[in-house]
């Protein structure tokens, strides 16, 4: 295979996976990692290093758009970003010396934890009160509605949160992925944030969380200017296609497609993990 045809393919790969990430809400990272190492051959640890620098160019702008409309909490963000870097750090360092084999099934697991949960019934949870230790963090916040009435809500359960958070940075540094499914986890059902405020926060700290398991990987050699080029470009020319085909379509019927493609690539990947492939 010629430099130009494997480049090509994974310009048309990554945006296909831009597209469906966007489609399905859980990020393009869940597309490229099987697409560069099943299809094409690339070993893993590249792979991941490709997916890491696609989340941050991905979330970096969806990131300031909710920020602007005043949706996202900010300082919930930044404090619980200790959390993440901290275990993104220590997936990193922990993704180098793991077998290739292992992140492979845990990524197919994870793959199929993820789908599960998108496919879950989002309920919109909104507590006025928030716990001794989030008033004096200052957690509380607001956010707009679509009619222009603002909505308050309280925070609870911050040690909870924050450990679940650390774990959720630690599956983006082990596997490359953004690992959105842990941190709504976190803040939906464990600090009880409402779910609008979750996602977009979630998507606000994904960038930052990627960044700092992405220096290990820069570190180690396992970031390709070749392979990462073509993969942003293509992420992010099929994320913004997806999210104008996302406002015309019914998103319920998108999900149910897209999660059962995402669980054949998971059973693949374990697959292949299993019988040492990857």
């Amino acid at each position: 295979m010629t430099v130009l045809t494997f480049t090509l393919i994974m310009l048309l790969g990554a945006f296909l996976a831009g597209f469906i990430g966007s489609l399905s809400g859980l990020g393009g990272g869940i597309i490229i990692i099987p697409l560069l190492t099943i299809i094409l051959g690339v070993d893993i640890h590249y792979a991941i290093g490709a997916a890491l620098v696609s989340v941050i160019a991905t979330s970096s702008g969806s990131a300031a758009a909710y920020v602007k409309e005043g949706i996202t909490n900010m300082r919930l963000g930044i404090f619980l970003e200790i959390a993440t870097t901290i275990g993104a750090v220590c997936g990193a360092l922990l993704s180098t010396i793991a077998p290739t084999s292992f992140i492979a099934v845990l990524f197919g697991l994870t793959l199929i934890f993820s789908a599960i949960n998108s496919l879950r019934k989002k309920e919109e949870h909104i507590v006025l009160e928030s716990s001794p230790l989030a008033k004096s963090l200052k957690l509380q916040g607001t956010y707009p509605t679509h009619d222009g009435q603002v909505v308050s809500y309280g925070t609870k359960n911050v040690i909870g949160g924050f450990s679940m958070m650390g774990i959720a940075g630690m599956m983006s540094g082990l596997l490359g992925i953004g690992s959105g499914a842990f941190k709504v986890i976190a803040m939906d059902n464990i600090m009880r944030i409402p779910f609008k405020v979750s996602t977009t926060t979630s998507n606000f700290m994904m960038g930052v969380t990627a960044m700092a398991s992405s220096v290990i990987y820069i570190q180690k050699g396992y970031i390709e200017p070749g392979i990462c080029m073509p993969v942003v470009i293509g992420v992010l020319f099929g994320a913004m296609a997806g999210a104008k085909i996302l406002v015309r379509t019914n998103p319920k019927k998108l999900r149910i497609f897209f999660a059962c493609l995402i669980f054949v690539l998971a059973v693949n990947m374990i697959y292949n993990g299993l019988n040492g492939k990857i």
